[in-house]
């Protein structure tokens, strides 16, 4: 796949996730909003229960009241009787217009005094006005709520147009939102057509919230959607990168060991070739030669192929370690000595500086050997001076601490980060004289933490660098 199609595919991709997130929004909104009108139909069916009870209510209490004032006050409506009786008598020797007019008048007088007296006792009488009933209003509505399945704080109050002032309120704390966000009703004015009605105000102050909370499963899964494609749609990318970054690994591998076999290989067949001629045979120094240039190049082989069979074991989990107690001194000078010889042909030297108290460990020695050896080969390999390494080692606390360092070509920051991974070699720009498969620092870092040890890495371009191992030792 090539970076066109595979930018393509990506571009397509990220297109298709946020269509889809946009339209994951787009239907939310249109649940918020099914909900709302849920909500909004919800409350008017359960306030216009509650209405009907108010006036329920509102008439009993107004018969009561009536009915009370008819018994303390009887004189009066005796009085009205006798009243109408003289008006009926009136009425009977009625002679002229003039007289039936004032006859209607004193008729109108006399009913209108006695429904102003029935009227004005009922509302002085305690407990007979409806706004003195704030905790019957408040029970009502939240009964009638609950039966709606709408469980959420409330607010109300009665407003009064004709005094253009809030005549009752539940708590007070929400005078503005009563007047500018409430739900309104108008209370029925029970016979006095004259007046305009007073309006019983609902308010919600968590109603956005509770429309919510109906959506939090919806709410829930959608997130939860919204960070799946998010997470997918990132671990493709990055798998598509590490695999073409593995590809490339793959095939810089490949043309790294043909090189590297091909020359021993060559070697090989070329002194072969030499030890048939006759002349050869005759000369057992020049015979001897070659047969090392072959033991040599066969042994440099064989070293080769183990490398990669290492490495093979240890990605499939198969690699077994045969701990022993051992001195970590001891397989650093081992390493030193095996290694001193091609420091010295470069002109350069490998220095040891042993402070450690503590060196006794339990690993294996053989493999210990090899970390120690694949990290002055690396210190010797990337170098175009003379080679100055040192080795040193100090305690801290129940560990030993391991420092290699070097006077190479170093290691960028952002590269120090890859060069523990599989395959991965530091790139040199324009030189092309380092050998290798990139999987020693690889080896390296599998054996130390198979040896529950840590290594690290401390190194800028052109100033060298400095690898810390760090192993439990034993006191």
């Amino acid at each position: 796949m090539n970076k066109w199609s595979t930018s393509i595919i990506i571009t397509l991709v990220s297109l298709a996730t946020v269509g889809l997130m946009i339209i994951q929004v787009y239907w939310i909104q249109d649940a918020v909003r099914v909900k709302q009108a849920v909500f909004f139909r919800d409350v008017n069916q359960a306030m216009s229960k509650v209405l009907i009870e108010l006036d329920k209510v509102r008439l009993h209490d107004r018969v009561i009241r009536q009915r009370i004032f008819y018994n303390e006050n009887r004189s009066i409506y005796d009085t009205y009787d006798s009243l109408n009786q003289v008006l009926r008598e009136d009425f009977n020797a009625l002679n002229s217009p003039s007289e039936f007019d004032q006859f209607i008048r004193n008729t109108n007088l006399v009913n209108k005094t006695l429904a102003q007296l029935s009227l004005s006792y009922t509302e002085k009488v305690p407990g007979s006005s409806l706004f003195e009933k704030k905790d019957l209003i408040d029970s009502l509505i939240k009964r009638s709520l609950r039966e709606k399945q709408i469980r959420t704080t409330f607010e109300f109050g009665i407003y009064s147009p004709i005094t253009n002032s809030m005549i009752l309120q539940k708590t007070g704390k929400y005078p503005e939102e009563l007047l500018k966000e409430s739900f309104f009703y108008d209370l029925s004015p029970l016979g006095n057509f004259m007046t305009a009605p007073s309006k019983l105000l609902v308010y919600f102050p968590n109603e956005k919230g509770f429309i919510i909370r109906q959506l939090w499963v919806l709410l829930i899964v959608s997130v939860f959607l919204f960070f799946v494609i998010i997470f997918s749609f990132s671990f493709s990318i990055f798998i598509i990168n590490r695999q073409k970054r593995l590809s490339v690994m793959k095939n810089d591998f490949i043309n790294n060991m043909t090189h590297e076999f091909k020359t021993p290989i060559s070697t090989i067949a070329l002194a072969c070739e030499a030890l048939k001629d006759n002349d050869v045979k005759k000369s057992e120094g020049v015979y001897n030669s070659y047969v090392g240039v072959i033991n040599e190049e066969n042994r440099r082989l064989g070293s080769m192929a183990e490398q990669i069979l290492q490495t093979a074991v240890i990605e499939k989990g198969q690699m077994k370690l045969k701990e022993t107690v051992l001195s970590v001194h001891d397989i650093i000078e081992r390493a030193i000595a095996s290694k001193r010889m091609a420091a010295e042909e470069k002109g350069g030297q490998i220095v040891s500086q042993l402070k450690a108290s503590y060196t006794q460990l339990s690993g294996d020695k053989i493999h210990l050997t090899n970390v120690l050896i694949n990290l002055l080969d690396n210190a010797l390999k990337y170098n175009l001076n003379q080679p100055m390494i040192i080795i040193n080692t100090v305690n801290k606390g129940n560990n030993i601490l391991i420092r290699i360092q070097d006077n190479g070509i170093g290691i960028s920051k952002s590269n120090q980060k890859k060069i523990f991974e599989k395959l991965y070699r530091v790139p040199t720009g324009n030189i092309h004289n380092f050998k290798g498969f990139g999987l020693g620092l690889n080896y390296v870092k599998a054996i130390v933490d198979m040896h529950h040890g840590q290594i690290t890495v401390d190194s800028e371009p052109g100033k060298g660098s400095t690898f810390t191992l760090q192993l439990a030792v034993q006191k």
